[in-house]
């Protein structure tokens, strides 16, 4: 692996050189490489590899105290501060259920980890077998560095520069077409919901993509927004200090941001919330298409916004604070009503 390493790492240098500016995600899109390949060039400078169980390693990491927690897709950050609590798994599934950081962890995803060292600026960095980034934890200057030192000797990898098998999943599945489907059936199911979480099995038994499902939903359940619109929200949320949750991530992890969105910044092609606990970069052009979307349960109708891009992947998912066994706030509902009327009618 060294030697490729070191030609990777060539390429990789000159063009930091030439697109000083430019980040890790894109230049690895630019070169034809992974973004965890990338961070393997520095194995031995300003990185280390790790190995081990990324459950245990996890279960550690509530010992670097109050971090940054950072989970991404291709047109949207989301960047969370506070602490790692109630960490927990059932096999390969997990949680981390603290009031500040909120996440889904799905470890039969999570392939390589580094320890990361850019500029004094700490992290803890995991990626899946195509060496997309999953999941990445920033300490700060709260954080506990001696934790982060302890955490990385454990888990220091014996053969740092052992080949990584870089592996790119298949393409989804292309959505069957709207005559296959039992339509009717799948409208049932729909208004039949009594969990937000059945959704997802819904559209496997009725063998639905997520933006079809939307398109085919029932009458007043679905209906199509701009993402001006989608804006106009948020900016409506921050005026109203509406308590919201915005969901993000990708095949390995969801983190979910519960609280208020204040400081709204639209910047150069990217729209985003700049408060201290939170950030969250959205990317304006990969936004296809967004949606307002009624699920039944047996606390009422949950409304939420969804953004997807071109391919029909979600981008994030965002509702109005809730917990199971209380009912949708009204004034989440007021703002849907007010700033996302339907687009086609």
């Amino acid at each position: 692996m060294q030697n490729t390493l070191k030609t990777l790492k060539e390429r990789y240098e000159a063009f930091k050189a030439e697109h000083p500016k430019v980040r890790i995600r894109e230049a690895a899109k630019q070169l034809g490489v992974s973004e965890a390949e990338l961070v393997a060039c520095g194995i031995g400078e300003t990185a280390i590899r790790l190995e081990g169980d990324f459950r245990d390693m996890l279960k550690d990491v509530p010992s670097l105290g109050y971090v940054m927690a950072l989970t991404r897709n291709d047109h949207v950050v989301h960047e969370r501060k506070g602490v790692y609590e109630q960490v927990s798994f059932n096999n390969h599934v997990g949680l981390v259920l603290g009031d500040d950081i909120d996440l889904r962890l799905f470890m039969m995803h999570w392939a390589f980890g580094f320890a990361v060292n850019e500029n004094e600026r700490l992290s803890l960095q995991f990626f899946d077998k195509s060496g997309e980034a999953v999941h990445k934890i920033y300490l700060n200057e709260k954080s506990n560095r001696e934790a982060f030192e302890t955490l990385v000797e454990k888990y220091r990898a014996a053969a740092p520069f052992a080949p990584m098998e870089i592996s790119p999943y298949p393409a989804p599945e292309v959505p069957q077409p709207d005559a296959n489907i039992d339509i009717a059936g799948f409208r049932q199911a729909w208004l039949n919901m009594k969990d937000t979480h059945e959704f997802f099995g819904i559209l496997k038994k009725y063998k639905v993509s997520r933006t079809q499902g939307l398109r085919l939903a029932p009458e007043g359940y679905a209906w199509e927004i701009s993402s001006e619109q989608v804006k106009q929200v948020f900016h409506s949320v921050s005026k109203h200090q509406c308590p919201i949750m915005i969901f993000a991530g990708n095949r390995g992890c969801i983190q979910i941001h519960t609280g208020l969105a204040r400081n709204i910044v639209p910047m150069h092609g990217w729209f985003n919330v700049l408060d201290p606990e939170f950030n969250l970069h959205l990317k304006d052009e990969a936004i296809a298409s967004a949606w307002v979307v009624r699920k039944p349960t047996e606390d009422g109708i949950v409304t939420g916004i969804e953004l997807y891009d071109a391919a029909g992947q979600n981008i994030i998912l965002m509702f109005g604070k809730r917990k199971p066994g209380i009912p949708e706030q009204q004034l989440w509902r007021d703002i849907v009503a007010q700033e996302a009327q339907p687009l086609y009618v």
